[in-house]
């Protein structure tokens, strides 16, 4: 029998969503989600299996606002690989400050249950993928674009986290990072993976 229309998956999906960028994994109770879509708790289970079954929907949202992100950000440099990669980078940092719960989220270690289809990923990929295979070449490809995703992940966990506490200027010193690792990826130059 299906759920009556007092709700929707998409109207649960973005109540969920609303809750983790605003509060964190630890805010998303099925409670809260009813709350904030006017049923009660269990007239979700209509629509979503479990709390893990949501973080799922919800991971597959982020992870299609983030390909979003990405690709617009590689379009904007579709001549050059290298300003790509660094272009991307900012986007995905300008996305990390604006929601740092859905970029934690996204990156973040999973149940089988929330974990977003194969599909969802590769889609999410496929710009970093694209600039990288311009930049390092078609055998260095996913190579490259595990190390520009690595690299940013980790710079950006630790620069959300506080931990560059030395002064500077993190941005300055992303955007460093960034053009350093395009520059060290570059089979244009004369580099080549493996080697």
């Amino acid at each position: 029998m299906p759920a009556p229309t007092r709700t929707s998956n998409d109207a649960i999906v973005t109540a969920a969503l609303d809750l983790v960028d605003s509060g964190g994994p630890d805010a998303l109770t099925m409670q809260a989600v009813a709350d904030r879509v006017g049923v009660r708790a269990p007239s979700l289970y209509k629509r979503v299996e479990s709390r893990d079954h949501l973080l799922g929907l919800l991971v597959e949202r982020i992870t299609v606002k983030l390909a979003s992100v990405l690709d617009g950000a590689a379009d904007a440099e579709t001549d050059d690989p290298f300003a790509g990669v660094v272009s991307m980078a900012q986007a995905l940092r300008g996305f990390a400050h604006e929601h740092p719960h859905l970029f934690g989220l996204v990156f973040g270690q999973l149940p089988d249950a929330a974990k977003p289809p194969r599909e969802s990923l590769a889609r999410s990929a496929a710009a970093v993928l694209t600039v990288s295979e311009r930049l390092a070449g078609p055998d260095a490809a996913l190579d490259a674009a595990r190390t520009i995703t690595a690299w940013a992940y980790g710079f950006l966990t630790m620069e959300l986290a506080g931990a560059f506490q030395l002064g500077g200027d993190p941005e300055a010193a992303f955007d460093y990072g960034a053009a350093a690792i395009a520059r060290s990826i570059d089979a244009r130059n004369g580099m080549r993976a493996h080697e």
